[in-house]
């Protein structure tokens, strides 16, 4: 018979975003159940843009500081906080052997060698050398393609000592669902027993409302909840970095860490995109949960974008579950593609710490007030475009 699974804890998260640092921060502002957002400083569109961080707190060196960009700074920022939380931070025998998993994306362009190209305008004969010139000659080589993408993980081995073995995943949303699912299969199979999982996004980048604006992802006007967009919807890009220290039990026990939750299972797949396949895809994910589920004790935090037609195949999905209890965060955070979905579990963390879902906030009516107490939490996340998974959090103890 094969040994039965781990059970995996979370002992410490870190996360950062416009409601501020760390699990206070958010919960409180939640709560409030008034979310914003930055409607002059990319006008027409929208912005979450992150909350003052003090950047020396975690990121000590300023040299450190310099070499990396924004959504470097802001995930080594996080990183460091999850440690701190865990009661691991420069702890050298657990840090050696920590493994690390990063949802990342592309990194981020240099607008101001991007727009002196653009600018100087080349004669159609010789654009192809004078492009290939300038890019190998104006940007450092780590950014020949924008920013490696592991790059991120390599500056959290360098600050925070983080160096076990080190993934990074690329692929938008379901990036960060895979990079949480590796984590918790890499766990429950024994195969580690203790790992650095999450991600970042800078989205206070004007190339990327340029690009997602050419998609017509962009959210435009004046402000609603991601529920009340409409059928035209989009998304408000965030910035945001969210890291989770995640441990079997065994290893947190031998070394007294206690459980912020429990993480029971998480699942991913990829709709294709097709019209209505995200709802069944969804079903399909749930329907393996179900029998774990305590009724009235259930809720739901959802990743959801704003964006169409995902948005209102998620809507329809959680209709058809009869009265579950479900808050979408992207109406207080925004959308920070690879990391959401750590985001998202590190709130459901949160929430169960104190035994509740924060308000609903928005008027579709999708939002309803919870009675029982919270015990469970499954986190959804359906990409933009494609890719669905499924997260349950649970009470711990």
């Amino acid at each position: 018979m094969a040994d039965a699974p781990h059970e995996a804890w979370i002992t410490g998260i870190g996360i950062v975003s416009c409601l501020g640092e760390g699990p206070d921060a958010h919960w409180q502002k939640l709560n409030e159940g008034r979310p914003t957002a930055d409607a002059t400083s990319f006008a027409p569109c929208l912005m979450h843009p992150l909350a003052p961080i003090n950047l020396d707190s975690q990121i000590p060196k300023k040299g450190d500081q310099r070499q990396m960009e924004a959504w470097q700074r802001i995930g080594t920022y996080a990183a460091g906080l999850a440690l701190d939380s865990a009661g691991v931070k420069g702890k050298t025998d657990i840090l050696s052997r920590m493994d690390m998993i990063v949802a990342a994306g592309g990194g981020e362009r240099d607008l101001a060698v991007d727009s002196n190209i653009m600018a100087a305008n080349p004669q159609p004969d010789k654009a192809a050398a004078f492009l290939n010139e300038r890019l190998m000659s104006d940007l450092r080589p780590t950014l020949f393609l924008a920013q490696l993408s592991n790059l991120l993980a390599g500056n959290i081995s360098i600050v925070h000592g983080v160096t076990g073995s080190s993934r990074t995943f690329m692929g938008e949303e379901s990036a960060g669902v895979d990079a949480v699912r590796i984590a918790l299969s890499r766990i429950a199979a024994g195969q580690s027993d203790i790992a650095l999982v999450g991600g970042a996004h800078n989205g206070e980048r004007k190339d990327l409302l340029m690009l997602y604006g050419f998609g017509g992802y962009n959210w435009q006007g004046k402000y609603k909840p991601v529920w009340e967009r409409g059928d035209k919807g989009g998304f408000i890009l965030g910035s945001l970095g969210a890291f989770m220290v995640i441990e079997s039990r065994e290893h947190a026990e031998k070394r007294g860490a206690k459980p912020l939750a429990r993480l029971s299972a998480v699942m991913s797949d990829r709709s294709g995109g097709k019209p209505g396949n995200s709802a069944s895809t969804l079903r399909r994910m749930w329907d393996k949960l179900a029998p774990r589920l305590k009724p009235g004790h259930h809720g739901i935090i959802s990743g959801a974008t704003g964006a169409e037609p995902a948005t209102s195949e998620e809507r329809s999905f959680i209709k058809s579950l009869g009265g579950v209890a479900v808050r979408a965060s992207g109406s207080y955070i925004g959308h920070g593609f690879e990391p959401q979905f750590a985001m998202n579990v590190a709130l459901a963390v949160v929430a169960l710490g104190h035994g509740k879902l924060f308000p609903p906030c928005d008027a579709s009516g999708l939002e309803q007030p919870m009675n029982g107490e919270l015990a469970q939490v499954v986190v959804t996340g359906v990409g933009h475009w494609h890719g669905e998974g499924l997260a349950l959090v649970e009470r711990a103890g």
